[in-house]
């Protein structure tokens, strides 16, 4: 089967994960493919009918663009990928070249780490390596970009980005200079880093210790004259330490206004991404607001030394659902404004005919906004098929017909022995004031025939209630469908159900119920309080009518 191919014109230049192309190389490749052209496919996708887009090939690219031009016939292999996996496709190609710089792999490392959610063990497997090669690289992202950019172009070797890359940003550009002119060695910078890479005027926790500490050196002689400042913990596992319950006491104080607290070290640039509603990276309002209820939605605390403690709200943690959800909003607003266009071209054609207008409400397709609902956790799911059982048995209430025809169901359904028996004796106890016999089958149908028949009545009512209680939540959800239980007149807005959830899953509840539009411009200022003051204000709302309403999260 013979190879196809495309002009180069009609390829288009992707995102290339490499930045850095060793002049001499290249030059020797262009020099390559000039005499013997390209043996190697380039990776690319289709943009449309006669445009490409480069995955992955950048240098052969370049190189076949220089030797014969655009009109070159380039090998290709196509993919028909979305802009996820064709960055998937990229970083793992660019991540097999030999000749990588290891900033480049700490780069591409980075980016595929966001596309795998976070998961360093899943990336270590795609990319190779062991987890600690890993780790090592992606530390590496908190080098400056000076710094990188040394390490990319070799005027500094690997074991000096490390060391550097625990230093603040600005302190890096400061001392860089020097390392690359002095020619300063790895043993030189560690001794560096090692005495400044505390600075006790960064430190986010109490130094109320640190006064008369031997280990506070706040006239500590540096060996680079005056490039970074004084005053610094020469104790480092202390200091790490006492950074890390600072850190880890933020975090706790956010847990209960957000599903996903994450401390963020370096590497994690591409794992986390501010939610917005517009712009080339915003979701739209309808998905913004489901996203306040999602799994991977919260906050995010920064363990970089740039901005140690800080805090970040309105994080989504899955970027590549971001990126499917930006897309689908784009392509949405394109879809829109084509139909809108032919509309009034239509109209102004109709308008100069002499018809009358059209009518086009409801003719064009908008997208269907995702639904918002709170996550189920645990304590949710608990609290929701509590909620269907005390409500379906509340609402047989007395009916000893109804009870009867749904135990007998229950029994022909094959749920026989999904009835807790606890709970029916603990019922039988409090009908007939008797202890219930233990395994005796005989004295157990005596004890019945002594009692009356409106007690055996209200026996058979305690044994369905015993079936609901002990029938499996799949089986459960089906009798309530069939009863048709409604919920909505055995539940209301409380503080048990509020304080389960976080303040971003109470504005989603403060939505679906109505509370927003009730509180009007006071719900920004009733959010922006602690989460005991926002489920007092949300179950005092004036005027508001609590009851016959249910979120969507209880429904079964």
């Amino acid at each position: 089967m013979q190879q196809p191919t495309i002009a180069l014109k009609h390829i288009r230049l992707g995102r290339n994960p490499r930045t850095y192309f060793d002049p001499k190389k290249l030059a020797e490749l262009t020099e390559s493919i000039r005499e013997r052209g390209v043996d190697t496919p380039v990776i690319v996708r289709p943009l449309g009918d006669v445009d490409f887009e480069l995955i992955a090939g950048g240098r052969r690219y370049r190189a076949a663009m220089e030797a014969h031009g655009e009109d070159y016939p380039m090998p290709v292999s196509i993919r028909e990928v979305d802009d996820v996996e064709a960055r998937i496709i990229a970083l793992t190609e660019n991540s097999q070249r030999d000749d990588l710089s290891p900033s480049e792999e700490a780069i591409d490392a980075a980016e595929m780490l966001g596309l795998h959610g976070g998961n360093r063990d899943v990336v270590a497997k795609v990319l190779g390596w062991s987890r600690s090669t890993l780790d090592s690289r992606l530390a590496l992202m908190n080098c400056s970009p000076a710094v990188l950019d040394a390490l990319n172009t070799r005027q500094i070797n690997l074991g000096h980005a490390e060391l550097l890359a625990a230093l603040s940003k600005e302190n890096q550009d400061k001392v860089l200079p020097v390392v690359v002119a002095e020619k300063r060695s790895v043993a030189d910078v560690r001794k560096l880093v090692e005495s400044v890479s505390c600075s006790l005027g960064s430190a986010i926790f109490d130094k109320s210790d640190c006064a008369g500490c031997p280990h506070n050196s706040s006239t500590q002689a540096q060996m680079f004259g005056e490039a970074i400042g004084t005053g610094n913990c020469t104790n480092r596992s202390c200091f790490n330490e006492k950074t890390e319950v600072a850190l880890e006491a933020t975090a706790g104080t956010l847990r209960e206004e957000f599903p996903v607290v994450r401390i963020v070290r370096a590497g994690d640039n591409h794992t986390r991404i501010q939610l917005t509603v517009d712009g080339p990276h915003g979701v739209g309002v309808e998905q913004q607001k489901a996203c306040h209820s999602c799994q991977n939605f919260g906050v995010a605390v920064s363990g970089l030394p740039d901005s140690l403690g800080k805090v970040y709200r309105g994080q989504c943690f899955d970027t590549v659902c971001n990126m499917k959800k930006v897309a689908e909003r784009l392509q949405a607003e394109k879809a829109a404004t084509a139909p809108a266009k032919a509309v009034a071209s239509s109209a102004s054609a109709d308008k100069a005919a002499g018809k009358p207008a059209s009518s086009t409400a409801g003719q064009t397709g908008g997208t269907n906004p995702s639904v918002t609902v709170v996550a189920e956790s645990e304590k949710i799911k608990t609290y929701r098929v509590a909620l269907w059982r005390k409500a379906l048995r509340k609402d047989i209430g007395a009916n000893h017909d109804l009870a009867r025809q749904y135990l007998i169901a229950i029994v022909l359904a094959g749920h026989a022995r999904q009835i807790s028996d606890t709970t029916f004796r603990g019922m039988w106890e409090r009908l007939t004031e008797e202890k219930p016999p233990v395994t005796d089958v005989g004295k157990a149908a005596a004890a019945v025939q002594a009692t009356s028949t409106d007690v055996q009545s209200n026996l058979m009512l305690a044994m369905l209630f015993s079936a609901i209680e002990g029938i499996d939540v799949s089986y459960l959800t089906q009798l309530c469908k069939h009863h048709k239980l409604d919920l909505k007149k055995h539940w209301k807005l409380s503080k048990e159900f509020l304080e389960l959830i976080t303040k971003s899953e109470m504005m989603v509840i403060a939505d679906e119920l109505g509370l927003r539009a009730a509180l009007g411009d006071g719900f920004k200022k009733v959010f922006g309080k602690s989460k005991p003051e926002v489920i007092e204000a949300l179950l005092a709302v004036e005027g508001f009518d609590y009851e016959g309403k249910l979120p969507k999260v209880l429904k079964f």
